[in-house]
């Protein structure tokens, strides 16, 4: 594409500076990673939240860093654009032996893009296509991405027990052997009388996987020509000694655990491309992006994500079109029929109602990406400057963007260029599920209903808006909040009991007549919006009663001032070993472990779940890649 030239002397220079900046960041990210075992081990839940939210904010801080030092040491915005062509050449060299080359590529596009001009966003200039294949990297010099055990039929609870010991945790077991002979009736469960073949094997990753007040044994059993994937979750208890909570297998297990609507796990790995590859023959089903943004890496998971969806592009034809459902009045929400997730833009002007601003509800959406998501709030990819084909928008969309976001659309030639836009799973809006649900689904889907708003108030989030049309099901019906402009911390809200009319006509007014503070909720008067149909009505008072209820806020809310950090469980509570130990144990175990609000267990109806099923080896299953 450019005539032959010698080569600028200042390309192996700026190359090397891009490199330096992502070893700087990967070396900070490692290190924050790596403490997270001591934090557990510590019992330190609230400095394992601080790590986990900083983390989150170190890329753009490095990204930002790099920028700065092109600009000012070798005027970056001016260079020609054959000399950013040899920059990517010389960076591609680098590369070689490189542990994380794949996010060294993803860091280099996110500084050059803020240098360059959108049209330059080409494969010549960035790595719209990877350069560096990741196949067979690991750590050569340390230890290795798994490990793997070969047990008999004879010592299998042995090496179970080996495994565990392997992690080499400060904190003793309260009763691990205990502990094991569960884990070890479990699995019997799952392969029962099944032929031990030549290759029977455990294997695991090398690093524990943390995210809460939780740490995780992630591996596979492998028999033959089938594998059946595991974690292990590992739990304090009240006399601060760890315990195994759990024991998960299957891909079903393994996807509620790396949902896309829970918190990013810290992992100390030095090689991320061979975890992900390790992790995706446990889900296979589960897109690479989504894997990376799991272990915290989700500026190359939103790198993976837009490359599929251009790959996408191009081999579909269907138009973008307005999102079915009920309109917001702060986000203009459209999508693809044949992609699976949705396109959010702010609105450049709101109603009287929405006292907010395109500011505040972006600080919204930062807020819930830092936080602890605890499978009720769904991840959302934000982007700029994103060019879209015109002639894959219908006109109804065209004219409602140019109505409402005007400022935040470009139209260039044949593209249709967005500003600024947020990206979400798809999901049934829960309003819709419930007007076409049958009377067993209706029941799930308000319990579930419930279950997600107790969930969000024990990781300090009060949701604001509880409609129905906020919240939505996933594919294995799992009910999740998306609409983030009227969050708020429930640390920061102030729950009221309605007060006693003072007289006659106040009791007879229709009009609110005692005072109300800006961060004043009013539980009571929940019912009259969300409770008018009957069927509803009745089995939200049958479950989830209390949410009316001023004292069950309020008693939530002082425990959080006080410190509490509460438990939110990736998984069934009826899977919890503490079900299956009698007597004193179970108490102690269950002490300061259980949960102060026990949401009601159901079992999804509608997308049918299968359970794990043995055939000739291990078999795996599962319908949903990614709730």
């Amino acid at each position: 594409m450019f005539p032959q030239q010698l080569t600028d002397s200042r390309v192996f220079e700026i190359a090397k500076a891009l490199l330096d900046g992502f070893d700087r960041h990967y070396k900070i990210f490692s290190e924050t990673s790596a403490q997270s075992k001591r934090r557990f081990e510590q019992a330190d839940w609230h400095g394992q939240q601080l790590a986990q939210r900083a983390r989150i904010e170190f890329y753009d801080m490095r990204v930002d860093e790099a920028v700065e030092r092109l600009e000012r040491d070798f005027n970056a915005s001016k260079l020609p654009m054959e000399v950013w062509h040899q920059i990517k050449l010389f960076y591609i060299g680098l590369l070689t032996g490189h542990y994380q080359p794949e996010l060294a590529e993803t860091f280099f596009n996110s500084v050059t893009i803020q240098i360059l001009h959108r049209k330059y966003y080409r494969n010549d200039f960035i790595f719209v296509r990877p350069a560096v294949s990741t196949e067979y990297i690991d750590d050569e010099e340390g230890k290795p991405t798994f490990r793997a055990f070969y047990p008999t039929k004879d010592n299998l609870r042995d090496t179970l027990k080996a495994v565990v010991e392997s992690y080499e945790l400060a904190v003793p077991f309260d009763d691990l052997d205990r502990d094991v002979d569960l884990i070890y009736g479990v699995l019997m469960e799952q392969v029962g009388n099944v032929r031990l073949r030549t290759n029977f094997q455990i294997q695991v990753l090398s690093s524990l996987f943390f995210r809460n007040k939780g740490a995780y044994i992630v591996g596979k059993v492998v028999n033959g020509f089938r594998s059946l994937p595991f974690a292990i979750p590992i739990l304090h208890n009240s006399k601060s000694r760890l315990y195994i909570d759990a024991a998960l297998f299957g891909e079903d297990d393994l996807l509620a655990l790396f949902s896309f609507a829970r918190a990013y796990f810290m992992v100390d790995m030095k090689v991320p491309s061979a975890y992900v590859q390790f992790l995706r023959s446990l889900m296979p089903r589960k897109p690479r992006g989504e894997i990376y943004s799991a272990i915290g890496l989700q500026k190359h998971g939103k790198n993976l994500f837009y490359r599929d969806f251009l790959f996408h592009l191009r081999h579909s034809t269907d138009k973008f079109r307005i999102a079915p459902g009920i309109k917001g009045m702060v986000m203009l929400v459209f999508d693809l029929p044949s992609y699976p997730f949705v396109f959010k833009v702010i609105k450049d002007y709101f109603p009287p109602q929405k006292e907010t601003t395109r500011e505040g509800i972006m600080g919204k959406y930062q807020l819930v990406k830092q936080h602890d998501r605890v499978g009720r709030m769904a991840d959302s990819l934000e982007f700029t400057k994103v060019a879209f084909p015109r002639n894959r928008f219908d006109d109804e969309l065209i004219e409602e963007l140019r109505k409402f976001a005007p400022s935040v659309i470009e139209e260039e030639g044949d593209s249709l260029v967005i500003k600024h836009l947020y990206i979400e799973r798809r999901m049934v809006p829960l309003n819709i599920y419930i007007q076409e649900a049958s009377a067993s689904s209706l029941e799930h889907a308000v319990i579930e209903y419930g279950n997600a708003i107790k969930d969000l108030v024990a990781a300090n989030i009060f949701p604001g808006d509880m409609l129905w049309k906020n919240f939505g099901v996933t594919r294995n019906g799992k009910v999740v909040f998306y609409d983030y402009d009227e969050i708020e911390y429930i640390t920061d809200c102030n729950f009221r009991k309605v007060p006693e009319p003072r007289n006659e006509e106040d009791e007879m007014s229709g009009e609110i007549w005692y005072s109300v503070g800006p961060h004043d909720v009013f539980p009571e008067t929940f019912g009259p919006f969300l409770l008018g149909d009957p069927r509803v009505r009745q089995i939200f008072m049958k479950h989830h009663a209390d949410l009316l209820d001023p004292a069950y806020w309020q008693e939530r809310k002082e425990r959080i001032q006080a410190g509490y950090v509460h438990d939110v469980f990736p998984y069934d509570r009826a899977r919890r070993f503490i079900h299956k130990i009698q007597g004193k144990d179970s108490a102690q175990i269950s002490a300061e472990m259980a949960p102060v609000e026990e949401p009601v267990d159901v079992r999804p109806e509608g997308p049918e779940v299968h359970d794990q099923g043995v055939l000739s080896g291990f078999a795996t299953g599962g319908v949903d890649a990614g709730g």
